[in-house]
């Protein structure tokens, strides 16, 4: 529904036990799902740093348990976030599926790129990292488990995980349910609660040390998700645009059930290595 590739439908299950929403079967061919215009490419260096201030609090949030170190991003696009980490004298590697991004973050960048989209399979090398950092990655991954048991491999002790992803006890998920633009079919191949993840990384020997759903990032998906719900009915960009505006001004009807503890529409987790 967000972008309209495709005319199919996918089914998405609920495991009623844990709770994870899960999509089965997940497309062999899931890169061809990426349109084009899914990465919006800075045009330069300048462009990049200009853009990239608006990740600015996601920087915020590492240095406040990781004052420096070795940073591996999971996932940086083009590589904002990736930059400020630099920036800030973070040692950065990412590991990207998108080899125009790659491209990119190692040619105007200066930022290592690890082509795949297997971030279990490029961890396999035994690189150590004070933090590894997957902002809204995890969700499309067909194999997050085994990804995060290599990350929880590759961090030395002490080091700290940082995700944050689609919320599936939302109050829009709850409210809009398969209509909700956070499903992102089939992109999104799970939506997994966060008491799941906490569950796994304990047993990988990690700690969950701060939770929340209204960190900056999730006040703008909260957002994003009733603007696109609305968008998402039209496909004329004049009244596309109308719709974006009507839900902006839903979502400060219901902002405050959004910013209710655990009901944002996404969650952002860090987590300590024991």
């Amino acid at each position: 529904m967000n972008h309209r590739i495709s005319r199919e439908k996918f089914n998405y299950y609920r495991c009623q036990s844990c709770d994870l929403i899960f999509l089965l079967p997940i497309p062999a061919n899931l890169g061809e799902y990426y349109p084009k215009q899914y990465y919006s490419m800075p045009a330069s260096l300048e462009q990049l740093e200009a853009g990239a201030e608006g990740d600015r609090y996601k920087l915020e949030i590492v240095r406040r348990f990781a004052a420096s170190g070795r940073l591996l991003e999971i996932g940086p696009a083009y590589g904002g976030f990736a930059l400020l980490a630099k920036k800030a004298g973070y040692s950065v590697e990412t590991i990207e599926m998108d080899p125009q991004c790659c491209d990119f973050l190692e040619k105007v960048a200066g930022i290592k790129a690890i082509h795949s989209s297997e971030p279990a399979a490029a961890l396999k090398g035994g690189a150590q990292y004070n933090v590894i950092t997957l902002w809204h990655v995890l969700e499309h991954l067909p194999d997050p488990w085994g990804s995060l048991e290599m990350i929880a491999k590759s961090l030395v002790p002490g080091g700290i995980l940082i995700l944050a992803a689609p919320n599936p006890r939302s109050f829009q998920f709850k409210v809009l349910g398969r209509f909700w633009p956070h499903v992102d079919a089939p992109r999104h191949v799970e939506l997994i609660p966060l008491p799941l993840i906490e569950r796994q990384l304990t047993a990988h020997g990690l700690d969950t040390v701060w939770t929340t759903t209204t960190d900056k990032g999730t006040l703008g998906w909260n957002v994003f998700g009733w603007e696109v719900f609305f968008a998402n009915w039209s496909n004329h960009r004049f009244l596309k645009r109308r719709l974006r505006k009507i839900g902006r001004l839903i979502s400060r009807i219901f902002g405050p059930l959004d910013r209710m503890r655990n009901y944002g529409s996404a969650y952002t987790a860090v987590f300590r290595k024991r």
